[in-house]
Protein backbone atom coordinates (compact mmCIF):
# COMPACT_ATOMS: atom_id res chain seq x y z
CA UNK A 1 0.00 0.00 0.00
CA UNK A 2 1.26 3.46 -0.71
CA UNK A 3 2.07 5.95 2.11
CA UNK A 4 -0.39 8.06 3.63
CA UNK A 5 -0.64 9.88 6.97
CA UNK A 6 -4.65 10.46 7.30
CA UNK A 7 -5.31 7.17 9.70
CA UNK A 8 -2.26 7.93 11.45
CA UNK A 9 -3.04 11.86 12.49
CA UNK A 10 -6.93 10.39 13.01
CA UNK A 11 -5.48 8.37 15.64
CA UNK A 12 -3.13 10.74 17.29
CA UNK A 13 -5.78 13.54 17.56
CA UNK A 14 -8.36 11.11 19.04
CA UNK A 15 -11.78 13.22 17.94
CA UNK A 16 -14.75 11.45 15.88
CA UNK A 17 -13.76 12.76 12.75
CA UNK A 18 -10.94 15.15 11.76
CA UNK A 19 -11.38 17.87 8.79
CA UNK A 20 -8.17 18.93 6.91
CA UNK A 21 -8.17 21.82 4.53
CA UNK A 22 -4.68 23.98 4.64
CA UNK A 23 -3.20 22.94 1.62
CA UNK A 24 0.41 22.18 3.13
CA UNK A 25 -1.93 20.10 5.60
CA UNK A 26 -3.43 18.00 3.07
CA UNK A 27 -0.46 17.34 1.22
CA UNK A 28 0.69 15.50 4.25
CA UNK A 29 -2.02 13.67 4.45
CA UNK A 30 -2.27 12.38 0.91
CA UNK A 31 0.78 12.91 -1.09
CA UNK A 32 -0.91 15.06 -3.12
CA UNK A 33 -0.20 19.02 -4.23
CA UNK A 34 -3.36 20.66 -5.13
CA UNK A 35 -5.16 23.85 -4.70
CA UNK A 36 -8.54 23.10 -3.35
CA UNK A 37 -9.64 19.87 -1.36
CA UNK A 38 -10.53 18.56 1.96
CA UNK A 39 -9.51 15.43 3.85
CA UNK A 40 -12.32 13.89 6.13
CA UNK A 41 -11.20 11.06 8.48
CA UNK A 42 -13.61 9.43 10.62
CA UNK A 43 -13.12 5.84 12.00
CA UNK A 44 -14.46 4.18 9.10
CA UNK A 45 -12.17 5.75 6.40
CA UNK A 46 -10.49 8.98 4.98
CA UNK A 47 -12.06 10.46 2.01
CA UNK A 48 -10.29 13.05 -0.09
CA UNK A 49 -12.91 15.62 -1.46
CA UNK A 50 -11.52 17.69 -4.41
CA UNK A 51 -13.25 19.30 -7.40
CA UNK A 52 -13.44 17.97 -11.15
CA UNK A 53 -9.71 19.68 -11.87
CA UNK A 54 -8.13 16.80 -9.58
CA UNK A 55 -10.74 13.96 -9.49
CA UNK A 56 -9.03 12.24 -12.02
CA UNK A 57 -5.19 12.66 -11.08
CA UNK A 58 -6.24 11.70 -7.25
CA UNK A 59 -8.18 8.99 -8.30
CA UNK A 60 -5.42 7.32 -9.80
CA UNK A 61 -2.56 8.56 -7.44
CA UNK A 62 -4.36 6.97 -4.28
CA UNK A 63 -5.41 3.83 -5.72
CA UNK A 64 -4.18 1.18 -3.36
CA UNK A 65 -3.92 3.50 0.02
CA UNK A 66 -6.61 3.78 2.61
CA UNK A 67 -7.92 7.37 1.38
CA UNK A 68 -10.68 7.23 -0.89
CA UNK A 69 -11.35 10.41 -3.78
CA UNK A 70 -14.86 12.05 -4.11
CA UNK A 71 -15.83 14.87 -6.12
CA UNK A 72 -16.88 17.76 -3.61
CA UNK A 73 -20.31 19.22 -4.59
CA UNK A 74 -21.66 20.29 -1.56
CA UNK A 75 -21.04 22.14 1.78
CA UNK A 76 -18.77 21.56 4.37
CA UNK A 77 -21.41 22.22 6.55
CA UNK A 78 -23.58 19.34 5.25
CA UNK A 79 -20.15 17.41 5.27
CA UNK A 80 -20.22 17.23 9.07
CA UNK A 81 -23.66 16.50 9.84
CA UNK A 82 -23.08 13.55 11.00
CA UNK A 83 -20.57 14.31 13.44
CA UNK A 84 -21.28 15.89 17.30
CA UNK A 85 -17.31 16.54 17.59
CA UNK A 86 -14.91 17.65 14.74
CA UNK A 87 -11.00 18.12 14.69
CA UNK A 88 -9.45 21.13 13.03
CA UNK A 89 -5.88 22.75 12.66
CA UNK A 90 -7.02 26.29 14.65
CA UNK A 91 -3.88 27.66 13.61
CA UNK A 92 -4.61 27.23 9.75
CA UNK A 93 -7.91 27.78 10.29
CA UNK A 94 -9.66 31.31 8.69
CA UNK A 95 -11.77 32.85 10.98
CA UNK A 96 -14.50 33.15 8.97
CA UNK A 97 -14.72 29.44 8.31
CA UNK A 98 -14.01 28.77 12.35
CA UNK A 99 -16.76 30.57 12.75
CA UNK A 100 -18.96 28.98 10.45
CA UNK A 101 -18.03 25.56 11.86
CA UNK A 102 -18.52 26.84 15.54
CA UNK A 103 -22.03 28.26 14.42
CA UNK A 104 -23.33 24.23 13.59
CA UNK A 105 -22.95 23.32 17.38
CA UNK A 106 -20.28 20.72 16.56
CA UNK A 107 -17.71 20.15 19.33
CA UNK A 108 -14.36 21.41 17.31
CA UNK A 109 -11.22 20.21 18.33
CA UNK A 110 -7.86 21.59 17.81
CA UNK A 111 -5.73 19.32 15.27
CA UNK A 112 -2.72 21.13 14.48
CA UNK A 113 -0.85 19.81 18.15
CA UNK A 114 -1.23 16.29 16.29
CA UNK A 115 0.14 17.38 12.41
CA UNK A 116 2.93 19.63 14.36
CA UNK A 117 4.13 16.61 16.14
CA UNK A 118 3.74 13.90 13.54
CA UNK A 119 5.18 15.90 11.05
CA UNK A 120 8.61 16.43 12.75
CA UNK A 121 9.55 13.16 13.36
CA UNK A 122 9.81 11.84 9.82
CA UNK A 123 8.77 7.95 8.35
CA UNK A 124 11.36 6.00 6.31
CA UNK A 125 9.72 6.97 3.07
CA UNK A 126 9.80 10.57 3.81
CA UNK A 127 13.75 10.51 4.80
CA UNK A 128 14.26 8.66 1.43
CA UNK A 129 12.44 11.50 -0.24
CA UNK A 130 13.98 14.38 1.66
CA UNK A 131 17.25 12.86 1.02
CA UNK A 132 17.04 12.67 -2.93
CA UNK A 133 15.48 16.42 -2.96
CA UNK A 134 18.92 17.25 -0.93
CA UNK A 135 21.33 15.20 -3.26
CA UNK A 136 19.49 17.05 -6.62
CA UNK A 137 20.58 20.50 -4.68
CA UNK A 138 23.59 18.90 -4.23
CA UNK A 139 24.03 18.18 -8.31
CA UNK A 140 22.65 21.32 -9.19
CA UNK A 141 24.90 23.25 -6.80
CA UNK A 142 28.43 21.29 -8.24
CA UNK A 143 27.06 22.00 -11.85
CA UNK A 144 25.90 25.72 -10.73
CA UNK A 145 29.70 26.68 -10.76
CA UNK A 146 30.94 26.18 -13.65
CA UNK A 147 28.48 28.25 -15.43
CA UNK A 148 28.62 31.28 -13.63
CA UNK A 149 30.72 34.24 -15.36
CA UNK A 150 31.28 37.79 -14.86
CA UNK A 151 28.15 40.46 -15.52
CA UNK A 152 25.81 37.59 -15.20
CA UNK A 153 22.92 39.01 -12.95
CA UNK A 154 21.77 37.65 -9.46
CA UNK A 155 18.68 37.10 -11.81
CA UNK A 156 20.67 34.59 -14.26
CA UNK A 157 22.31 32.49 -11.49
CA UNK A 158 19.09 32.03 -9.42
CA UNK A 159 16.91 30.81 -13.07
CA UNK A 160 20.35 28.95 -14.12
CA UNK A 161 20.10 27.32 -10.85
CA UNK A 162 16.37 26.62 -10.64
CA UNK A 163 16.86 25.14 -14.13
CA UNK A 164 19.74 23.00 -12.73
CA UNK A 165 17.24 21.02 -10.03
CA UNK A 166 14.59 20.49 -12.44
CA UNK A 167 16.94 19.22 -14.58
CA UNK A 168 18.08 16.36 -12.08
CA UNK A 169 14.35 15.42 -11.26
CA UNK A 170 13.25 18.34 -8.52
CA UNK A 171 9.51 18.78 -8.54
CA UNK A 172 9.78 22.74 -8.09
CA UNK A 173 11.73 25.14 -5.59
CA UNK A 174 11.57 25.03 -1.52
CA UNK A 175 11.21 28.60 -1.80
CA UNK A 176 12.63 31.77 -3.78
CA UNK A 177 16.28 31.30 -4.30
CA UNK A 178 18.06 34.20 -2.63
CA UNK A 179 21.25 35.32 -5.11
CA UNK A 180 23.45 38.28 -3.43
CA UNK A 181 26.23 39.52 -5.12
CA UNK A 182 28.73 42.07 -2.74
CA UNK A 183 27.48 44.30 -0.97
CA UNK A 184 23.92 42.67 -0.52
CA UNK A 185 25.32 39.28 0.57
CA UNK A 186 25.03 41.19 4.17
CA UNK A 187 21.34 41.07 4.22
CA UNK A 188 20.13 37.45 5.00
CA UNK A 189 16.99 37.38 3.27
CA UNK A 190 18.13 39.41 0.35
CA UNK A 191 15.46 39.85 -2.92
CA UNK A 192 17.19 38.65 -6.06
CA UNK A 193 17.83 41.45 -8.44
CA UNK A 194 19.38 42.17 -11.72
CA UNK A 195 23.07 43.24 -9.56
CA UNK A 196 26.04 42.23 -11.94
CA UNK A 197 28.62 39.96 -11.21
CA UNK A 198 32.21 41.60 -10.79
CA UNK A 199 35.40 39.90 -9.88
CA UNK A 200 36.19 40.06 -6.26
CA UNK A 201 32.64 39.93 -5.08
CA UNK A 202 31.11 37.77 -2.35
CA UNK A 203 28.50 35.66 -3.32
CA UNK A 204 25.76 34.17 -1.40
CA UNK A 205 23.33 32.04 -2.83
CA UNK A 206 20.16 30.24 -0.67
CA UNK A 207 18.46 27.56 -2.61
CA UNK A 208 16.52 24.24 -1.92
CA UNK A 209 14.26 21.62 -4.15
CA UNK A 210 11.33 19.79 -3.94
CA UNK A 211 11.30 16.31 -4.31
CA UNK A 212 7.91 13.43 -3.86
CA UNK A 213 6.76 16.70 -2.28
CA UNK A 214 10.02 17.35 0.38
CA UNK A 215 12.15 20.14 0.50
CA UNK A 216 15.87 20.42 0.82
CA UNK A 217 17.54 24.11 1.98
CA UNK A 218 21.01 24.82 1.27
CA UNK A 219 23.28 28.09 1.83
CA UNK A 220 26.54 28.15 0.42
CA UNK A 221 28.91 31.17 0.21
CA UNK A 222 32.14 31.85 -1.87
CA UNK A 223 34.10 34.26 -3.83
CA UNK A 224 34.05 34.59 -7.44
CA UNK A 225 38.09 35.42 -8.12
CA UNK A 226 40.01 36.82 -5.61
CA UNK A 227 41.29 40.48 -5.53
CA UNK A 228 43.34 40.45 -2.38
CA UNK A 229 40.93 42.34 -0.24
CA UNK A 230 39.29 39.88 1.49
CA UNK A 231 41.23 38.97 4.84
CA UNK A 232 38.04 40.17 7.02
CA UNK A 233 35.91 37.84 4.91
CA UNK A 234 38.10 34.90 5.39
CA UNK A 235 38.77 35.11 8.77
CA UNK A 236 34.80 35.23 9.13
CA UNK A 237 33.97 32.53 6.69
CA UNK A 238 36.46 29.69 8.59
CA UNK A 239 34.90 31.27 11.77
CA UNK A 240 31.18 30.71 10.49
CA UNK A 241 32.33 27.64 9.42
CA UNK A 242 33.92 26.22 12.54
CA UNK A 243 30.45 27.30 14.31
CA UNK A 244 28.98 24.91 11.80
CA UNK A 245 30.83 21.84 12.37
CA UNK A 246 30.42 22.41 16.10
CA UNK A 247 26.93 22.41 15.62
CA UNK A 248 26.90 19.00 13.78
CA UNK A 249 29.13 17.77 16.40
CA UNK A 250 27.89 18.76 19.57
CA UNK A 251 23.59 18.82 18.72
CA UNK A 252 22.24 15.43 19.85
CA UNK A 253 18.62 13.53 20.68
CA UNK A 254 17.24 15.30 23.61
CA UNK A 255 18.67 18.34 23.44
CA UNK A 256 16.48 21.50 23.14
CA UNK A 257 16.32 23.94 19.95
CA UNK A 258 17.44 26.85 22.42
CA UNK A 259 20.85 24.15 23.49
CA UNK A 260 21.48 23.24 19.68
CA UNK A 261 21.72 27.50 18.87
CA UNK A 262 23.83 28.34 21.85
CA UNK A 263 26.66 26.12 20.15
CA UNK A 264 27.54 27.76 17.59
CA UNK A 265 26.20 31.01 19.22
CA UNK A 266 28.77 31.15 21.87
CA UNK A 267 31.31 30.01 19.66
CA UNK A 268 30.86 33.01 17.81
CA UNK A 269 31.03 35.00 20.76
CA UNK A 270 34.19 33.92 21.95
CA UNK A 271 35.27 35.11 18.51
CA UNK A 272 33.10 38.70 19.08
CA UNK A 273 30.64 37.78 15.93
CA UNK A 274 27.71 36.96 17.89
CA UNK A 275 26.26 39.98 17.26
CA UNK A 276 26.35 39.73 13.77
CA UNK A 277 24.66 36.68 13.77
CA UNK A 278 21.06 38.23 13.72
CA UNK A 279 18.93 34.88 13.06
CA UNK A 280 18.41 31.70 14.75
CA UNK A 281 20.50 28.59 14.01
CA UNK A 282 18.08 26.42 12.15
CA UNK A 283 14.33 25.42 11.37
CA UNK A 284 12.50 21.82 10.85
CA UNK A 285 12.17 20.98 7.45
CA UNK A 286 9.70 18.58 5.43
CA UNK A 287 6.61 19.16 3.24
CA UNK A 288 7.19 22.92 4.29
CA UNK A 289 10.82 24.37 4.33
CA UNK A 290 10.13 25.80 7.62
CA UNK A 291 8.46 23.25 9.99
CA UNK A 292 8.90 22.30 13.87
CA UNK A 293 11.72 21.97 15.41
CA UNK A 294 12.67 25.56 15.71
CA UNK A 295 16.54 25.61 16.88
CA UNK A 296 16.75 29.22 18.18
CA UNK A 297 17.59 31.08 21.43
CA UNK A 298 14.54 31.05 22.76
CA UNK A 299 13.29 27.88 21.83
CA UNK A 300 12.18 24.36 24.30
CA UNK A 301 11.60 21.81 21.21
CA UNK A 302 13.27 18.79 22.15
CA UNK A 303 15.23 17.55 19.57
CA UNK A 304 14.33 13.91 18.76
CA UNK A 305 15.77 11.37 16.33
CA UNK A 306 14.49 11.35 13.02
CA UNK A 307 13.82 15.05 12.61
CA UNK A 308 15.22 16.63 9.70
CA UNK A 309 16.27 20.42 10.60
CA UNK A 310 18.81 23.18 9.36
CA UNK A 311 22.00 24.08 10.67
CA UNK A 312 22.83 27.49 9.68
CA UNK A 313 25.03 29.88 10.88
CA UNK A 314 25.70 32.86 9.65
CA UNK A 315 27.19 36.44 10.12
CA UNK A 316 26.35 39.78 8.39
CA UNK A 317 28.21 43.20 7.52
CA UNK A 318 25.95 45.85 6.72
CA UNK A 319 26.88 47.56 3.23
CA UNK A 320 30.03 45.13 3.29
CA UNK A 321 29.32 41.38 3.02
CA UNK A 322 27.45 38.54 4.43
CA UNK A 323 28.36 34.65 5.11
CA UNK A 324 25.61 31.77 6.09
CA UNK A 325 26.92 28.10 5.73
CA UNK A 326 23.44 26.02 5.59
CA UNK A 327 22.62 21.78 5.37
CA UNK A 328 19.88 20.20 5.76
CA UNK A 329 20.76 17.73 8.59
CA UNK A 330 18.75 14.70 10.42
CA UNK A 331 19.31 13.31 14.05
CA UNK A 332 19.96 9.74 13.60
CA UNK A 333 20.93 7.37 17.08
CA UNK A 334 21.38 10.32 18.11
CA UNK A 335 23.74 12.14 15.87
CA UNK A 336 23.69 14.66 13.22
CA UNK A 337 23.81 13.28 9.76
CA UNK A 338 24.06 15.71 6.81
CA UNK A 339 21.70 15.64 4.09
CA UNK A 340 23.11 18.02 2.01
CA UNK A 341 26.66 17.62 1.37
CA UNK A 342 28.32 19.68 -1.59
CA UNK A 343 32.13 20.99 -0.48
CA UNK A 344 32.23 23.70 2.18
CA UNK A 345 35.36 25.13 1.90
CA UNK A 346 35.66 28.33 0.94
CA UNK A 347 35.48 27.92 -2.97
CA UNK A 348 37.35 30.96 -5.05
CA UNK A 349 35.91 30.67 -8.55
Amino acid sequence: MKHTNAAKIFKLVGAEAVLTEAEDLRKYLTGLSTSFGYVLSDANCSVFYTDSRYLEGATAALKGTDILVKEFTGSVVELLKPYKQVAIPFGRTLYPDFEKLKNTGIELIDSLPAFTSAMSVKEAYELELIEKSCSIADKAFVALLDCIKEDMSENDVAALLEFLMRKFGASGTSFATIVAFGENSSVPHHETGMRKLKFGDVVLIDFGCKFGGYCSDCTRTFLFGDDSRHAEFKKSYQNVLDAHMLAKQRITNGMTGKQADAVARDFLKNHELDKYFTHSLGHGIGVNVHEFPRLSPKSDDVLLNNMVFSDEPGVYFEGNFGIRIEDTVMLKDGKVISLTDSDKKLIIL
